[in-house]
């Protein structure tokens, strides 16, 4: 007669099978409560298409092999509908962060070897040569001015361009930047012709000064920089401002003129405006450059800073701004860096328009 098994055996062995089974589907459980998103995933990738052979993974794949497929599974960079850092504004649509600029783009020397001869050759054939033409310059031209400057400050006012449109529909603004001691007219025939019109002048007698219907005084001189409040030296300085801070202040997007007449600091001034983009706000430039010294901050051999007078005048023209009208001005000393030489006046009265200005 066969022997008979013990019955607690198959209780145990039928015990561990359940204790196993268990087991298993609690950490099934537990797996699919922390990853909520591995059901979602799965039945996903079992829809796509399988890759093709060799086709691109994308930025941040990581590739695990395993088995005779290659499972591609992503990076996540944050939790599950984590809200965008709180550190930067979401950019308006259609804008762009636009890069700081620190030095512009120096031209290549006018010759093999650096030579003011040459370097100043270039410079003044530069200066000294209409890149566009432009009929209408005079104010004379406008209803209720008939006055004259002493200075030529010409704006370019052909239908093709906006600004005779601008001052016909009084929307024209114009920003003057100088010296007490200048000449006048040209701002006040622009006031009359129908531009809003704001003269920067340090000497100014009050610090906002309204001498008409649309002019302005203020007592504010443009810089290249703005001012440290923690530097003692600077705070001397405290109305002195960059022409970007003075239109956020202001409230401005937009200047129609710029004329400047600062004694030397246009080329700093100049090259600020183009190394934070707010040339790209002006429809005309009227300046008045001094060619003889450096100017304020301008640093280098004689070669050296004509290079760099020439490579400012070529970022205008990279920005699509076109000279088109130059003046010698002869009642000044015929000056060039402190020589008498290569034909040339301390002084020459310089006029640009943006074509790409609406």
């Amino acid at each position: 007669m066969p022997k008979e098994r013990p019955l607690w055996r198959g209780a145990a062995f039928r015990l561990c099978l359940l204790s196993a089974a268990l087991f298993l589907c609690l950490q099934l459980g537990i797996r699919r409560s922390w990853c909520p998103e591995e059901k979602s995933r799965g039945a996903a990738a079992a829809r796509a298409p399988a890759p093709s052979r060799g086709a691109e993974q994308r930025p941040g794949a990581v590739a695990v092999p395993g088995g005779g497929r290659r499972r591609v599974t992503y990076v996540r960079s944050g939790r599950r509908g984590s809200a965008a850092p709180a550190c930067c504004a979401p950019q308006p649509p259609g804008s762009r962060r636009k890069s700081v600029r620190w030095h512009i783009e120096l031209q290549p020397w006018a010759s093999p070897t650096p030579s003011l001869n040459h370097e100043a050759s270039r410079f003044l054939k530069y200066i000294s040569t209409s890149q566009i033409s432009c009929e209408h310059m005079n104010l004379n031209s406008l209803k209720g001015y008939s006055k004259t400057t002493k200075k030529p400050w010409s704006v370019c006012l052909d239908e093709r361009f906006s600004l005779i449109h601008r001052i016909r529909s009084k929307q024209c603004r114009l920003y003057s930047l100088g010296l007490g001691n200048d000449d006048r007219q040209f701002e006040l025939g622009m006031a009359s012709s129908g531009c809003e019109v704001h003269r920067f002048d340090p000497g100014a007698r009050a610090a906002h000064v309204q001498a008409g219907p649309r002019l302005w005084y203020h007592r504010l001189s443009i810089d290249w920089r703005d001012p440290n409040p923690a530097v003692a030296a600077h705070r001397l300085h405290s109305s002195t401002k960059k022409l970007g801070t003075v239109l956020s202040e202001f409230g401005h997007q937009k200047i129609d003129v710029l004329k400047a007449d600062v004694e030397s600091a246009e080329w700093k001034i100049l090259e600020n405006l183009i190394l934070e983009d707010v040339v790209e706000q002006i429809g005309q430039l009227v300046f008045e450059v001094h060619i003889h010294w450096p100017g304020f901050e301008v640093s280098g051999n004689d070669s050296t800073v004509v290079r760099y007078w020439y490579s400012l005048l070529r970022e205008l023209e990279l920005k699509d701004f076109r000279l088109f009208h130059t003046y010698k001005d002869l009642s000044k000393p015929q000056m060039f860096l402190k020589k008498e030489a290569f034909n040339a006046s301390s002084c020459y009265t310089l006029s640009w328009v943006n074509t790409r200005w609406k």
